[in-house]
């Protein structure tokens, strides 16, 4: 089959097109390919000519802290003309052309403050300016008849030659001696890219709509997070250092402090995403 995608030169695109390239051929949708997502012409004319059932919207301005910069500008912003202009164009190509549409989303969208897990019923509250654009673009997808937004959160073992995951940068860090600060006060749920194109590939191949919670069976604190990596391959435990929330972000964009995401929904058709060790064990750094 067939996949036209956006996105597919970043972090996680990238390693899912790497992933799933046995069972798929997938049809980049990019400035490299002459598309800019921001321009609707382009956008109709590219998703018009190609004969994919499946368009997975991945490209996105994920960088927190810089669209937090951009709340002031609003709709001229990059991360709006990005996540949110860009998102409606694919978005309106896809029902011109009776195209199904894979959202790539975010936990981002939730406030986290809530102590139980965050499950897909739940309503979206988004604290910064990154999650208003990402839970807009979801609201714009669900026009879209059978769509289906996926959730991820944190992922890692990505694999990425420029932009580094979380678990890289810290092993990065521990592995020169350097000391790392880790979060005590808050909670985020890591995953495995991996499991993340395998959750993808079983989601389409049941033609599956609605939302998903595309994420990780373990929520710990950056802290945890942190000694797990100097654990598992061996660094030293005394480098990582425990560090306040409010003192971590300070002057930066606000963030969710209590992120357990559930993914029960995911797990009734038979996929079983791996805990943050276990995980952690799968990847050569």
């Amino acid at each position: 089959m067939n996949i036209l995608g956006t996105g597919l030169s970043g972090m996680v695109g990238s390693r899912i097109v790497e992933l799933l390239s046995d069972k798929y051929t997938f049809q980049d949708m990019s400035l490299d390919t002459g598309v800019d997502i921001r321009n609707i012409q382009e956008v109709r004319s590219f998703i018009e000519k190609s004969d994919a059932p499946w368009v997975l919207h991945a490209a996105a301005m994920t960088d927190v802290d810089g669209c937090e910069k951009m709340t002031n500008l609003q709709e001229d912003s990059p991360a709006f003309q990005v996540n949110v202009t860009g998102t409606k164009n694919v978005v309106d190509a896809c029902k011109a052309f009776g195209k199904r549409l894979l959202y790539i989303s975010t936990d981002f969208v939730f406030d986290g403050k809530k102590e139980t897990p965050y499950t897909e019923e739940d309503k979206p509250n988004p604290v910064n300016y990154y999650g208003y654009t990402k839970y807009l673009g979801e609201q714009l997808v669900e026009k879209v008849p059978e769509n289906l937004i996926v959730r991820i959160t944190y992922p890692y073992g990505a694999k990425h030659l420029v932009r580094k995951d979380f678990v890289q940068r810290i092993a990065e860090c521990l592995s020169s001696n350097q000391t790392v600060q880790g979060v005590t006060d808050m909670v985020f749920t890591p995953t495995l890219v991996e499991d993340i194109a395998h959750a993808i590939d079983v989601l389409v191949a049941n033609s599956s709509s609605g939302i998903y919670h595309v994420v990780g069976s373990q929520s710990l604190s950056p802290y945890e997070a942190a000694l797990a990596i100097a654990s598992v391959f061996g660094y030293d435990k005394a480098l990582v250092q425990k560090i306040g929330m409010d003192e971590f972000y300070r002057e930066k964009a606000p963030r969710p402090q209590y992120l357990r995401t559930s993914n029960k929904k995911i797990g009734q058709l038979g996929i079983t995403m791996k805990g943050f060790e276990e995980g952690l064990r799968k990847l050569v750094l």
